[in-house]
């Protein structure tokens, strides 16, 4: 999730138009509020539903059927802020297809903020597992002192709807929850964010509301987290652990590498035995990734997986599907507000060595 207006300069650059003030509630249908000088041919892809907003894409491979696990993206009538109280979600959605391209069903409301007894607001962004007969759905909400925890919810349908647990997964903080399940059959939970996300605030075992956003320049950049998950997938089943990024030179990321460091969104996934560790770095708008010989690290950055976005926020998720690989992501094509996204898919490619060609998300020239 992401927070201020200063993508609009990298916007005003590329011609795009800047983001309209949200002082006036708009309808929650998406294709309302598309702008009607919008040029989709400007778009490398379209986006996956129209009549509502939907963002931070968390795809899965289900029996054979793709998932997508997006925040629920609304209008809330809040001015902006680096906090982002203005993502104020309150529920979530899940759409599924047979195969990329083709038909997208919305599923409803598969899990509301009123039925998470210790959540007080911002539903932000969801993933999935399944295991054993039962799907899991991860989320990060605050609880009721303001604090992001991970909290869990089960369904015996991929698509919900979801039942809540009492508490949140003890341990656990920060947002954007990824789930991943390596060939062995361990999963691992990745999460965390800066600035509103506060993973800067845990620089302890202890939460510190007086910690600021940004770390001076020539600090180790603060790392996602990694825990191993239980048996059941409902805790953590070890300490909780920063993972380390390194540059090339084999030395760890500073703070003040920003378009490199990790920010948010991170996702997981394995390819021809090496770990694909993928994140946004925030506030310069792009999708880069690491690759280690471990899950949990240590992981060597390797470059920009896709360039950024109309929009201030960048998330996105990784998976495979009948022989391909697609990158999940979201823009701002219907709405050009930051705050109001859409969700999208495009192809995934790689070279013969197996680092990721670069995706351009708006076509070149625009």
């Amino acid at each position: 999730m992401r927070y201020s207006r200063s993508y609009l300069l990298l916007s005003a650059v590329l011609g795009l138009a800047a983001c309209d003030s949200n002082s006036t509630k708009q309808p929650e249908t998406a294709a309302a509020t598309t702008p009607a000088t919008a040029d989709s041919t400007k778009y490398l892809s379209q986006p996956l539903v129209r009549d509502i907003y939907t963002a931070d894409p968390s795809a899965h491979v289900f029996n054979g059927k793709i998932y997508v696990y997006p925040s629920h993206d609304i209008e809330t009538g809040m001015p902006e802020n680096d906090n982002g109280d203005h993502f104020a979600m309150r529920d979530y959605h899940i759409l599924s297809m047979d195969s990329v391209g083709g038909k997208v069903t919305d599923h409803g409301v598969a899990l509301d903020i009123k039925d998470i007894p210790w959540a007080k607001r911002q539903l932000w962004a969801p993933d999935a597992a399944f295991k054993n007969g039962t799907y899991y759905l991860y989320f990060p909400v605050k609880d009721r002192q303001d604090i992001f925890r991970i909290g869990v919810a089960t369904s015996t349908s991929p698509t919900g709807p979801f039942k809540a647990e009492l508490q949140p997964i003890k341990g656990s903080y920060s947002i954007d929850p990824a789930v991943f399940t390596d060939t062995d059959g361990k999963a691992y939970m990745y999460f965390g964010g800066i600035w509103g996300g506060q993973l800067q605030r845990w620089r302890t075992a202890q939460y510190d509301s007086t910690v600021t956003p940004n770390q001076p320049a020539q600090e180790v950049a603060i790392g996602p987290r990694v825990a191993t998950m239980s048996a059941d997938m409902k805790e953590f089943a070890g300490p909780v652990k920063e993972l380390q990024i390194l540059g090339k030179d084999g030395k760890p990321l500073l703070a003040g590498d920003t378009e490199k460091r990790f920010f948010e969104g991170v996702w997981m996934h394995k390819y021809n035995g090496k770990y694909y560790l993928s994140y946004s770095t925030g506030d310069t708008h792009l999708l880069v990734y690491a690759t280690g010989d471990s899950p949990t690290g240590p992981f060597t950055y390797q470059g920009v997986l896709m360039e950024p976005v109309q929009g201030w926020t960048t998330h996105h998720s990784i998976i495979e599907k009948d022989g391909k690989w697609y990158i999940f992501y979201h823009d701002t094509q219907l709405s050009d507000k930051t705050w109001l996204r859409n969700v999208k898919v495009t192809e995934l490619k790689r070279n013969p060595d197996g680092s990721i060609r670069t995706i351009q998300p708006m076509k070149k020239g625009e």
